[in-house]
Order: structure tokens, then C-alpha cells, then sequence
């Protein structure tokens, strides 16, 4: 999960696919993380409304540091999300030739007809961090049943 800073967007969605697929029983099968394009919050706690509009949900979100996405990543992850088209531009210049990524927007999977989870950080309304989450928990529901389906052809025998 993919946004600019690391301390709203991509950490929100981070936490609410991590608890669906531990409802689901699939975390020890499938690795979550998140990071930012650009350098400005690295090590840095997400941001306290995201914390605190994630935990009325269940979500917990507090150990999370925020990181700059790494080439590696292109080639430890199977889905890189970025939750909006600027930073889906920038992952994809930075992307390796070669790289095993599918490197996409993460609402390719929500009902939602915009294509961008919108950034909370500098709205002045606890709103905004509600909105991203219902937002990214209808794109990650989408997400999940592809995962799930993955994970099935994986384990079927040849």
C-alpha cells in the first residue's frame, strides 16, 4: 500500500487489509506493508487522526513507522497499491524492468467510481480520515477475495 508521506492513506489501508485477512485466518500467508514515495515522515509514527479514526473501527495502526518505498519492494511483493494516480505515476518510473509487481491503483478493486482515495492530512475534519476508510475498506473487501482466489489456484495441485 502505497500513498506520498506513509502517514495516512497507505498505512490506513495497510491496517484494515491486515485485519481482514487475520478475520479471514490468511495473515500467515499473505504480507502486508505500506510505504511512501516520498522521504518526509521516514521512522515517523502515522499521523493520530488516522490512528485514533482506524481504532473506532478495530483497526490498529500505532506500531507502524513510516518508510520510502525501496526497488526492493518490486521484488517482495506480488501487488504494489498506490492510492492515487500521482504516486501510481511515481511507483511506475520507479519500477524495475524485470520486477514480479503488479503495480496498480488500490480502488481497481472498490465499488467506488473515483479512482483516488483522497489525502486527509490536510483537511481540517476528523471526516476526512472516516471518509479514507470507508473508502479503502470497500476497495481491500474487493482486494481480498482476489487474494483469496490467488491463494487457492496456488494450493491446487497440478
Amino acid at each position: 500500500m502505497v500513498c506520498l508521506g506513509n502517514i495516512c492513506r497507505s498505512p490506513t489501508a495497510h491496517a484494515v487489509l491486515e485485519k481482514m485477512l487475520e478475520n479471514k485466518n490468511l495473515s500467515r500467508a499473505i504480507k502486508v506493508d505500506s510505504a511512501g514515495t516520498s522521504r518526509y515522515h521516514i521512522g515517523e509514527r502515522p499521523d493520530s487522526r488516522s490512528i485514533a479514526a482506524a481504532a473506532q473501527r478495530g483497526y490498529e495502526m500505532e506500531d507502524q513507522l513510516a518508510r520510502q518505498v525501496c526497488i526492493s519492494d518490486f521484488h517482495d511483493f506480488d501487488y504494489i497499491l498506490a492510492m492515487d494516480q500521482d504516486n501510481l505515476l511515481h511507483l511506475k518510473q520507479l519500477q524495475p524492468e524485470h520486477s514480479k509487481a503488479r503495480v496498480q491503483l488500490l480502488l481497481a478493486y472498490s465499488n467506488e467510481a473515483d479512482r483516488s482515495v483522497p489525502d486527509p492530512y490536510f483537511g481540517d475534519s476528523e471526516r476526512g480520515f472516516e471518509k479514507v476508510l470507508d473508502i479503502v475498506e470497500d476497495a481491500c473487501l474487493g482486494l481480498l477475495g482476489l487474494l483469496e482466489q490467488d491463494l487457492k489456484q496456488f494450493n491446487e495441485p497440478e
